[in-house]
């Protein structure tokens, strides 16, 4: 059996449905994966997985719907001998398109633009043209220099801005990208696009001391995940209306109705799809079907997250 989280793509589920039994979870809750889930061969993952669901018995693999981890408890599926995969860099220009697309919507104030025309008339609309700011010649900041980082990158030379970004890796960078620490790139950047993993060393990287270091009328534009930025300063900080920021992500989610965010017309809030359009989906749909179908078939996948896992997998479905 193969158990989805989430519905997929049609074009996917139907090639999903042609290897076998196929089952979506008839909600992305841990009860649900629980009660619904336990006799799958494969998981497809779009939510947080509980630990104790690699006790399933006849588990091989948790496939992730994407490229981020941090939904897989991953000792407990290395401990389990369950091999994890994922999909790297399929939506990554997806990403980078919706970064850019939200630093324009900021810098130029079309959000408040829209609103003034509408609710004020023609004169007041046009007032907030010549508050808006040109990408070009604005620096951009990067943070975290992955899949997504790269496709930014190649965006923002496209835009003609400076690029400068903070990474594990300053020595791995592109030409026409200067790596700077992440301090110098809170206090540099026009434009700071937060796209690293969540991990133990950049929860809380956009700190309350970085966040006050930030350029008036500088854009943050956070797609990574909600815990790399310290959330209430970040908060006290947009309620001056210094800097404004366009946020995919959060520390709770889905973001509670009652989040002082709401109340503040200098940002941009959208729930968790930065990487999501149609044309994604297609294609990290399609890469964790073809990793089912290797594992199913009795090979190791492609983009294989825990090989050390690979004597107790072996040990427990001998090829």
């Amino acid at each position: 059996m193969i158990f989805s989280t989430h519905p997929l793509h049609p074009e996917v589920t139907a090639r999903l449905q042609a290897a076998g039994d196929y089952i979506v979870a008839s909600a992305p809750t841990a009860a649900a994966i629980m009660a619904e889930g336990m006799g799958a061969e494969i998981l497809i993952v779009r939510a947080n997985i509980p630990p104790a669901y690699f006790a399933a018995p006849h588990l091989r693999a948790a496939v992730r719907h994407g490229a981020g981890l941090d939904m897989i408890p991953m000792d407990a599926a290395t401990n389990a001998g369950v091999l994890v995969a994922n999909v790297p860099g399929v939506n990554a220009s997806t990403v980078a398109e919706h970064a850019i697309f939200a630093a324009i919507a900021l810098r130029r104030q079309f959000r408040a633009m829209d609103a003034a025309l509408r609710g004020q008339g023609w004169a007041a609309g046009r007032a907030y043209g010549e508050q808006g700011r040109d990408l070009v010649g604005a620096t951009l900041g990067i943070l975290g220099f992955g899949n997504i980082g790269r496709a930014l990158a190649g965006l923002a030379q496209a835009f003609g801005m400076k690029t400068i970004a903070h990474t594990r890796r300053l020595d791995d960078l592109p030409a026409g990208v200067t790596g700077v620490s992440a301090d110098d790139l809170a206090r540099q950047a026009d434009v700071l696009v937060l796209c690293c993993p969540l991990t133990d060393q950049t929860r809380g990287i956009l700190s309350a001391a970085r966040i006050a270091s930030l350029r008036p009328g500088a854009v943050v534009i956070n797609v990574a995940r909600g815990p790399v930025i310290d959330t209430d300063a970040l908060i006290s900080a947009l309620q001056t209306g210094r800097i404004s920021a366009a946020l995919d992500v959060f520390d709770v989610q889905p973001l509670p109705a009652d989040s002082p965010l709401f109340a503040l017309s200098n940002v941009l809030l959208t729930p968790h799809i930065a990487g999501t359009t149609e044309d994604s989906m297609w294609r990290m749909g399609m890469g964790a079907a073809e990793e089912t179908l290797r594992i199913l078939a009795g090979d190791l996948p492609l983009n294989f997250c825990n090989p050390e896992v690979e004597a107790l997998y072996r040990k427990r479905f001998p090829a």
